[in-house]
């Protein structure tokens, strides 16, 4: 086993598991509308290896492409997977240039002026819940008020958004894979490591459902790595409290958890070693990148609203930089304080 860290864990947790046809055919089955799921033949389910995400994106982005029949057509499946704390108000914008994409591929290989259908799909695991309009024509501006006559000449379309945020557990289906997966992917940014942990526990006691042993001993190294990986909020202490208590709830991964506790405590004591030469040098970093999106949004929330009151301001340099990067992604879209306000509350 390598080091624990990885350079975008995201990415590499959910295409580890969404390039498994089996899971993919489960999320179709479960979690697509029924009437659109019917018309999927399943069985001619094929991972493309085709990503158009473009490479300043990829920190916030992961995309797969299935290639399906739908309604016994060729087709495909578009699943964009978008994994920064809040969500973009850009997606409809950045899906319509994705299918653009993959049409024009399409139509340049297989050498056919008809387009194949595409279904938009987004899975969101952010910390706020998904409010972003979910249909082209909602966010062009003076669209309702126009002719229905008029409407046929402007482009729209909608896509299927899955907020993880708002899935209890009763809500979370399908197979073992699949429901560790969502599971995981629900809490990993809480703040309640207690919560998280439960939800990695509970994963573990998923694992027992599979047949196959060995299948399962994998995806136990394969999921702990991404929370290692991407549950900043946890301490060590917390991550090696989990192992201990992984073994009772699936003894058949006990070698694995062990092998992970001594990697953990392994890097607890590189980390420990370097600790006391750069601790000050991140705290004042961090630091300074907060002051600077104080600064940002101050400055573009006057030159929007005109000058702010004391309040305000004092609760805009209160703000964490998640928050802070928030309102500086939206302010375009704001029409009053108000919109703002709920931040500072």
């Amino acid at each position: 086993m390598t080091a624990l860290s990885i350079q975008n864990p995201h990415d590499k947790f959910f295409k580890e598991t969404f390039s498994d046809l089996e899971v993919a055919r489960d999320f179709i089955k479960h979690y697509l509308p029924e009437s659109v799921s019917e018309i999927i033949d399943v069985e001619t389910l094929e991972a493309q290896k085709d990503s158009f995400i473009s490479q300043e994106l990829q920190e916030t982005f992961t995309d797969m492409l299935y290639r399906v029949k739908i309604n016994e057509r060729a087709g495909y499946l578009y699943l964009l997977f978008e994994h920064k704390s809040y969500p973009s108000h850009k997606i409809a914008f950045q899906l319509l240039k994705y299918m653009s994409e993959i049409w024009d591929k399409y139509s340049t290989h297989e050498k056919k002026e008809e387009i194949p259908i595409i279904i938009p799909l987004v899975i969101y695991h952010g910390h706020g819940n998904w409010h972003t309009s979910t249909r082209l024509s909602q966010m062009i501006s003076g669209y309702e008020q126009l002719p229905e006559t008029m409407k046929d000449y402007i482009p729209d379309y909608q896509y299927l958004v899955y907020d993880l945020s708002q899935y209890q557990d009763e809500a979370i289906k399908g197979g073992v894979r699949l429901k560790i997966l969502m599971t995981i992917f629900r809490d990993i940014f809480t703040k309640d490591p207690n919560r998280l942990r439960e939800s990695v526990l509970k994963a573990a006691a998923y694992l027992r459902e599979l047949e196959n042993k060995e299948t399962g001993i994998e995806y136990l190294e394969t999921y702990m790595r991404y929370v290692f990986s991407a549950a900043h909020q946890m301490t060590k202490a917390d991550l090696e409290k989990i192992l201990n208590e992984m073994t009772k709830k699936y003894p058949e991964g006990r070698e694995v958890a062990m092998t992970l506790a001594d990697i953990l405590r392994k890097e607890g004591l590189e980390e420990g070693m370097k600790k006391g030469r750069i601790e000050g040098r991140m705290e004042g970093r961090m630091e300074g990148e907060t002051q600077a999106l104080v600064k940002t949004a101050l400055r573009l929330l006057t030159k929007k609203f005109g000058p702010l009151s004391e309040p305000v301001r004092k609760k805009i340099q209160e703000l964490d930089a998640a928050t802070l990067e928030v309102i500086i992604d939206q302010v375009l879209d704001y029409q009053s304080l108000d919109d703002v306000k709920k931040y500072l509350m």
